[in-house]
């Protein structure tokens, strides 16, 4: 059997770390079997549905590297497939009209709230005969009475959801218009999806789901609730926790191998592997090495993970993801010889990066024009003797023939023993002059990237 997953997100926001969770274990689930990972925007509801928030949710999954397969599927599009699978159920003796009204619903609900029971709708019009006028109907599901719904769930376990749970559900609105619950059904039929894997909170809607398979006559596909994912307090995640969108994190400087494999140990484990690539990821998953308790969502273990990939990352991956924040802070598009400047030095730099702001930031002072900002340490440390001295170092380095990285900290180091100061006392107002920052990397490799013309200029500045 090939496999045939779907992720499924209605467009009424943005995609969110946890619908992100979601897709991304379907998508090693078809791509672990050899089969297919299919995109479906559940867009029935149309007054809330927005096309900015169908782009974020292609935005989302393009940053994090999940390709879908074959087109994307629009809910509404299938919406006379739908009505006509409604009117099949209806000739059948399965679905009903039902033609109750807003306050009669009302009423319903405050009953049962009354005697503790649940929210639920009491059937009063299933066998109803006569048919009022100037009321448009919806029609409902006759959901059938009798034994629990029993859902053999890949994570889960099996789950029993007792009948009486289940009322009769809005197949078709009063103006026609579908219900998400009659779409998802159809189109992962017509989809021809093998397994459903999504949220524990959709658990009840797989029972709902199963009585309508059964009614329609068709083979269910496979269901696997994954775990919700929580704060690292244990409560339910929220925007205290940190930031909840996909565009959030790719924008704070995370990189997308680094989440994704984040995100794959949000529920699923592989012994006790932590760093693992997404072509590990892909050989090792499976939907029974996935747990049934929340995950915790840890911001800082995330950001010490990311630190790992940043350092794993080839330097010329590295400045192409980092470009266009410095040519962004630079005002202005880089230079190849800005390019040569920040890969010689990405080596040292990304050493201490957290994410990819911090890299541009740490980087800024090898593509930033004359005269350098300085930063308030930066500002201290350039008092009055420190620009004298760098006055009288930059005419010993502009005395150099050769700009080269043994013969630049050699005169360095004649001139601290000229001074009869120690090398740090040199360093760093150097430092300060030449990054505009106390901490930086070695000053001598800052001097042989910056090249004799840019360093000397920006002493002179200093001086």
């Amino acid at each position: 059997m090939t496999v045939v997953t779907r992720f499924a997100p209605s467009p009424t926001g943005f995609l969110h770390i946890g619908g992100a969770r979601t897709a991304l274990f379907n998508w090693l689930l078809a791509r672990h079997g050899g089969g297919q990972f299919r995109l479906r925007i559940e867009d029935t509801d149309r007054t809330r549905s927005t096309p900015e928030a169908v782009e974020a949710i292609f935005a989302g999954l393009r940053w994090l590297e999940l390709d879908w397969d074959g087109d994307v599927v629009f809910q509404s599009a299938n919406a006379a497939r739908h009505r006509q699978l409604a009117d099949d159920l209806l000739a059948r003796g399965r679905a009903f009209r039902c033609y109750c009204t807003p306050e009669e619903l009302a009423a319903m609900r405050e009953a049962a709230k009354g005697e503790g029971g649940a929210l639920r709708y009491d059937g009063r019009c299933r066998d109803r005969t006569d048919i009022p006028a100037g009321i448009d109907p919806v029609v409902r599901f006759r959901s059938p009475d009798g034994d629990d719904v029993v859902i053999d769930d890949h994570v889960q376990g099996e789950v029993r959801i007792p009948a009486a749970q289940l009322d009769d559900l809005v197949l078709l609105r009063s103006d026609g218009t579908p219900t998400y619950m009659l779409a998802v059904v159809a189109d992962d039929h017509d989809m021809k999806v093998t397994h459903v894997v999504r949220g524990v909170d959709h658990l009840t809607n797989a029972a709902r789901q199963l009585q309508l398979y059964e009614a329609l006559g068709w083979t269910p596909p496979a269901f696997a609730h994954i775990p919700l994912i929580h704060g690292p307090d244990g409560a339910k995640l929220s925007k205290r926790h940190g930031a909840m969108a996909a565009a959030e994190y790719r924008e704070m400087g995370f990189l997308p191998a680094a989440m994704r494999n984040y995100l794959a140990r949000l529920g699923w484990s592989h012994g006790d592997d932590e760093i693992f690539s997404t072509e590990q990821a892909v050989e090792w998953f499976s939907l029974a090495a996935v747990g049934r308790s929340p995950a915790r969502f840890d911001f800082e273990k995330l950001r010490s993970l990311n630190s790992t990939y940043i350092q794993r990352t080839g330097d010329d991956a590295l400045y192409a993801a980092i470009a266009p924040g410095l040519g962004h802070m630079a005002g202005r598009p880089l230079t190849p010889e800005h390019r040569n400047r920040v890969t010689a030095l990405l080596p040292e730099l990304k050493k201490r990066a957290k994410d990819l702001r911090e890299l541009v930031d740490a980087a800024h002072f090898l593509v930033a024009d004359r005269p350098l900002e300085l930063d308030q340490m930066a500002s201290g440390i350039l008092d009055a003797d420190a620009r004298e001295l760098l006055a009288r170092l930059k005419s010993r380095l502009g005395e150099l023939e050769v700009w080269q990285g043994d013969t630049v900290e050699a005169t360095v180091r004649s001139f601290a023993d000229d001074e009869g100061l120690p090398l740090g006392m040199i360093a760093q107002p150097l430092r300060a002059a030449l990054t505009g920052r106390a901490v930086s990397p070695g000053i001598f490799e800052v001097l042989q990237v910056l090249g004799a013309a840019e360093a000397l200029g920006r002493l002179a500045d200093a001086a």
